[in-house]
């Protein structure tokens, strides 16, 4: 049977939150966000859960749940999201099966979503599955880009998109799967040559493309699961959602 380890980032400040906390140990619902996304990942089995600190890090690894599948991984500079899952490599070095890489931030989505996303990677036998999003209004999210199979060829930061590309209303919601080899492969073919001069986890998608292998996606029924805290206001609303539906967070 195929084994199932997951990477939080939880690195950054949250410099938003305007606090010296690190973003993630904020509480929703009296519980730091961390743990809430920890209980997920543990949800769906992981036997690995390699979390990315980074901004004060004792104080996000005093906030969160002892557990012997959780590894600390510091990121001692923030060079982009492909450079927060590079320093979590050594953690795998052994490990032979799939991956989620989920965000400290993102306390709601359910355990049901990534088994769900689980399912078709696997039955797909996908190199990455991807979690994407329909927004009328999408923002300042990564555009999917989609290649003549209807698979996912590539994503676009905002920044780096022309204005044909903001028109697309498929958005990355920064949730993902993928082969841990096929990850770290890929990892090692991107570069911080961009309008923010890091390294971007989105290009492992093209890289995998170029060789061949296959991306596929899921697309999000509630976008809640997948929303952010950028500021307190944010975790205020997300906290009434929560407050309001506990019984389908489940968290």
């Amino acid at each position: 049977m195929k084994r199932t380890a997951t990477i939080i980032l939880a690195a950054g400040k949250g410099t938003r939150m305007k606090s010296e906390k690190p973003k993630v140990v904020f509480e929703l619902a009296g519980k730091p966000m961390i743990n809430r996304v920890i209980s997920t990942a543990m949800k769906v089995d992981s036997d690995i859960i390699a979390t990315v600190v980074g901004y004060k890090k004792d104080v996000v690894i005093d906030a969160t749940i002892k557990n012997e599948k959780i590894k600390f991984v510091e990121q001692v500079e923030q060079n982009g999201t492909g450079h927060a899952v590079m320093v979590t490599r050594d953690e795998f070095a052994n490990f032979d099966g799939d991956v989620f890489i989920l965000c400290g931030d993102v306390p709601l989505l359910r355990h049901q979503t990534l088994e769900k996303i689980l399912k078709e990677h696997r039955s797909s036998n996908a190199s990455c599955t991807v979690l994407t999003a329909f927004m009328d209004d999408a923002l300042r999210y990564g555009r999917i880009v989609r290649n003549n199979t209807g698979n996912v060829q590539r994503i676009v930061e905002f920044k780096d998109a022309t204005e044909q590309q903001k028109e697309i209303k498929e958005i990355n919601t920064g949730i993902y799967c993928f082969k841990v080899k096929d990850l770290f492969d890929a990892l090692d073919n991107v570069t911080n040559e961009n309008n923010q001069n890091e390294y971007y986890l989105t290009d492992t998608l093209e890289i995998l493309n170029r060789k061949n292998k296959l991306v596929t996606s899921v697309i999000l029924d509630d976008m809640i699961e997948a929303s952010g805290v950028n500021s307190q206001e944010q975790l205020s609303e997300l906290e009434n959602e929560y407050l309001k539906n506990q019984n389908h967070y489940d968290l």
